[in-house]
């Protein structure tokens, strides 16, 4: 069964994981675990209240396929969580490494996006909030997500896109994909 671990932060955006921990157990049967940099009781930015037990130790001990970033305010303060070592031990596991909106400055910071193409909400965003970040040079400026080299990026408003890139590194079928994009894009 193929596992995703989505990392929330306090104040995480509620939209950008929806899809994924929606969709993926009940109708792909995907594992979907979550996992907090700061353990406890907080809230979305939409005032969702949740209480994660599970930190980064326990993500890394149950060896997800794909460790999700979801985006949100704290990865844009000065005194964002220091993840680097998670992230490289990650990606040295195997694991599919994703971040969407806030969550690829987390990235950034790690120095995974200094040699693939990427995307974020803008270059200037993972300049201002990832002090290392000297890759504006493979900086894509996409709407939809952006997979290199087992790295997934996108922009706030590319849920859809971001989820069906991780459906796809978690090992679902492109057809299946396909059928998830057609259904969601279904409304426009």
């Amino acid at each position: 069964m193929a596992r995703i671990g989505l990392i929330l932060t306090p104040g995480f955006a509620d939209w950008e994981y929806a899809f994924i921990a929606g969709t993926a157990s009940p109708f792909y049967g995907i594992d979907v675990r979550f996992f907090a940099t700061i353990t406890g009781q907080f809230k979305s930015q939409g005032g969702l209240a949740v209480t994660v037990e599970s930190s980064l130790q326990h993500c890394l001990d149950w060896t997800p396929d794909v460790v999700v970033f979801i985006g949100g305010m704290a990865w844009e303060r000065s005194d964002a969580p220091d993840i680097r070592d998670f992230l490289r031990a990650s990606r040295s596991s195997g694991a599919t490494i994703a971040g969407i909106c806030g969550g690829t400055s987390a990235l950034a910071r790690a120095g995974l996006l200094d040699t693939v193409p990427h995307t974020s909400n803008s270059a200037d965003f993972l300049q201002q909030n990832a002090v290392d970040y000297e890759a504006s040079t493979l900086y894509r400026n996409s709407p939809v997500a952006v997979v290199a080299d087992r790295i997934i990026t996108a922009p706030g408003p590319a849920p859809i896109s971001f989820t069906c890139a991780v459906f796809e590194s978690a090992g679902l079928s492109s057809e299946i994909v396909s059928q998830f994009r057609s259904m969601l894009a279904a409304e426009h």
